[in-house]
């Protein structure tokens, strides 16, 4: 269970102060920007390779974020027709440390004892030429027209499925060229950005452990807009059968459409979170204080 302070979710970005440079290093072209579309700052990534430039957390190698959150939140943007790899380096209750790494240069998944390698599928706006095959992606270079992506990997599942660890936290992220980055956290809820809090509160969603996005985590939305309509949702490992579990890339729209192809489980997962009144209250005030207004008319 995360501590009170890394709860209900943590920022990690704004926690350790990224635009200071002091807990956080980097290498090559990375540069902050306002973006007028997300109406907020992001992290500019890009070079010549992968490894060429990146933002790392923590500063030092000999240190740990210590981030004890379930799932982990990247909200990004490959750059268009270029390449980009992710690295996180996780703790298992056994003390050994894992890297996970993600990237559209790998072209299959690989794993050692101690290094996981998931190829990432870039998806395409629906609206592109080549409507079926750009919504499912190639491998490869990013599309022209790639979407923003908030992108939640079941750190737990992940290393329970493919190595039988226990997963302890998170110690480390690398985000190598070349992305856009707008934020980083790490939760045990599992945040839902086509729900609203009414409508979590008023069904079982809460009771499923499922939150609506909170605002410096959103991705705006224009007045009378659909979330996913503009974005891509990609939850890592996928509960559904329907795509190979050794790729990750978009498979289906929310976590709370209940559309299931199985009623059996595809395999065996952590106990999903179950909200107290006291965090739903939290999250409540949360919601009230910090809900994302929306846009008058698209950008």
């Amino acid at each position: 269970v995360p501590a009170a302070w890394q709860r209900p979710y943590l920022n990690i970005f704004k926690h350790f102060r990224v635009e200071e440079w002091k807990h956080s290093a980097k290498e090559g072209d990375v540069a902050a920007l306002t973006d007028t579309r997300l109406k907020g700052t992001i992290y500019r990534i890009r070079g010549s390779n992968p490894a060429s430039s990146y933002l790392q957390l923590p500063r030092a190698g000999t240190q740990s974020l210590g981030l004890t959150g379930r799932y982990l939140y990247l909200l990004f943007r490959p750059l268009p027709r270029k390449h980009f790899l992710v690295h996180l380096d996780v703790t298992t209750e056994e003390n050994q440390v894992v890297r996970i790494s993600f990237s559209n240069l790998f072209k299959e998944f690989k794993s050692t004892a101690t290094w996981l390698q998931f190829p990432f599928i870039c998806g395409a706006d629906k609206d592109s030429a080549g409507d079926s095959v750009s919504r499912r992606g190639v491998s490869g270079a990013a599309p022209a027209d790639v979407r923003w992506t908030c992108l939640v990997l079941d750190l737990p599942s992940i290393l329970s499925l493919y190595l039988n660890r226990r997963y302890s936290h998170l110690r480390a992220v690398k985000l190598c060229s070349n992305l856009l980055v707008k934020n980083l956290c790490t939760s045990d809820l599992v945040f839902d950005p086509g729900v609203t809090f009414s409508e979590a509160r008023h069904t079982d969603l809460a009771c499923r452990g499922i939150a609506p996005m909170p605002r410096e985590m959103a991705f705006p939305v224009p007045k009378g807009g659909k979330w996913h309509d503009l974005y891509d949702y990609i939850r890592f490992p996928s509960e559904g059968p329907k795509l190979p579990n050794d790729s990750i890339q978009r498979s289906c729209p929310s976590p709370a459409a209940g559309d299931r192809v199985s009623e059996e489980p595809v395999r065996p997962l952590p106990p999903p979170v179950t909200l107290t009144r006291a965090v739903c209250d939290r999250l409540s005030l949360i919601h009230h204080i910090t809900s994302p207004k929306a846009v008058s008319a698209p950008w």
